[in-house]
């Protein structure tokens, strides 16, 4: 059968792990990788791959997997989309995710493409257990607790603020879906402290939660990629009350969310031109192989 060509656009941490996920898969080749300086200071891991400006530069390519920014999702979403060039994204705003999704279902409609967008593990796979938990037990709460970890895309946001040299911005969970987020910046020369952390506190990555800016003298010191969540609902299934539901993960950010991301572009292949978020495919599509010895191996 012939393999999916896979293009990576963007190679940070999570492109890097989208590398290893791509190599990994047995039904995927990796067509190449989109970078900004193309392939000036080539990675070695990157040697045996086409490393570009460009994605017109790499020929065929079915799916493009964007491992850059949140807020640069939609740009080069749609430049790809008009290529005829299926795509897949982590876009991490949930509040934005409906509007992403009208503007890029009629790009792809119009070029006969798919794009699956929010495809992390929250939003993402989480997105799918939480949609099962409420179908189980349709009248309920359902808390999402995140952490205590990492999180690359309040990282990257932070990152971005004037005056700041690096960052890493921490998830606490408090409970019942509170969180504190707790963030620990390296400052350029001269940079202030206070109003380094008004722009960060006025962000909509931040203006929601209890937030805590620190200045440190190395992020590098305090970095660890690790993170987790723990989903519980409790809810009536027909008209039984009390119903608990929980599920727990502990994991390494950037890789799951690059196994997700792969998993979304193999689930690309097989959805009718549109652009969908994770919830709306069938859970089926985003696995390798024959679907009648899938269902006899999990059913």
């Amino acid at each position: 059968m012939e393999k999916i060509r896979v293009a990576i656009v963007g190679y940070g941490n999570i492109g890097q792990y989208t590398l290893q996920a791509l190599q990994a898969a047995p039904d995927m080749e990796i067509a190449g990788v989109v970078r900004r300086n193309g392939d000036a200071n080539k990675p070695a891991e990157l040697a045996d791959y086409a490393v570009v400006k460009d994605i017109k530069e790499l020929g065929k390519v079915d799916v493009a997997i964007l491992s850059a920014p949140t807020r640069s999702v939609e740009e080069h979403a749609l430049k790809c989309l008009a290529m005829g060039i299926n795509t897949v994204d982590s876009f991490d705003i949930h509040g934005q995710i409906v509007d992403l999704r009208r503007s890029l279902d009629k790009a792809a409609k119009e070029n006969g493409a798919v794009s699956i967008i929010s495809a992390g593990w929250d939003p993402g796979s989480d997105s799918v257990v939480r949609t099962l938990m409420e179908s189980l037990a349709p009248k309920g709460i359902t808390y999402t607790n995140f952490g205590p970890g990492r999180s690359m895309g309040h990282s990257v946001c932070v990152r971005s603020k004037a005056g700041v040299k690096d960052a890493l911005s921490m998830t606490i969970p408090v409970g019942e879906g509170i969180h504190r987020r707790m963030v620990y910046v390296e400052l350029e020369e001269g940079a202030s402290l206070d109003e380094v952390t008004k722009a960060i506190k006025a962000d909509p990555y931040f203006a929601s939660d209890e937030t805590h800016v620190f200045q440190v003298e190395s992020v590098d010191a305090l970095n660890d990629v690790g993170h987790g969540v723990n989903l519980v609902r409790k809810g009536v299934s027909g008209k039984t009350h009390n119903q608990l539901f929980e599920f727990n993960m502990k994991i390494n950010n950037p890789a799951l969310t690059a196994q997700v991301l792969v998993n979304a572009a193999r689930a690309s292949m097989k959805q009718q031109p549109g652009a969908y978020t994770m919830i709306e495919i069938p859970v089926i599509d985003y696995l390798p192989g024959d679907r009648e010895s899938i269902i006899r191996h999990l059913v």
